[in-house]
């Protein structure tokens, strides 16, 4: 699936993520997503409250700031080697197990798309979900 371009941040892509595919056939399963980019991470965490999202992202810019100098590829902007550094240090995939149709999230767990580019544009996710019919 493609999600429209987002600002840089922590974004809740749960919903658009799970309804992507149905789920409806698996009584015991998996699902994975995957972000096709360098640039960009997902994580699960906290759902509810947004400086959570908010910590998280300025935690990251002190750990990779942009334009550091030590980094060498500089070429696409002060902002790329340290979204390579990122997306490097939270992940490309997350899964999640599948019980009876649904994702067994926690209460106050949702999906971030990281996105930690200035200019990122829209991502590219790839959902899989398998699984079997019976417990």
């Amino acid at each position: 699936m493609r999600l429209p371009a987002r600002p840089r941040g922590m974004h809740l892509v749960t919903r658009e993520l799970v309804d992507a595919i149905d789920l409806g056939g698996i009584k015991v399963g998996l699902l994975q997503c995957f972000v096709r980019h360098t640039s960009a991470a997902l994580s699960l965490n906290e759902n509810a409250s947004p400086e959570v999202r908010t910590d998280l992202a300025a935690w990251l810019d002190r750990a990779a700031p942009d334009g550091a100098p030590y980094f060498a590829h500089t070429l696409e902007g002060p902002d790329d080697m340290a979204a390579h550094v990122k997306s490097s240090m939270i992940g490309a995939a997350i899964t999640i197990p599948i019980a009876d149709g649904r994702v067994l999230l926690g209460t106050w767990q949702g999906i971030y798309l990281c996105e930690f580019r200035d200019r990122g544009g829209p991502r590219e996710i790839v959902v899989t979900a398998w699984g079997g019919g019976t417990a």
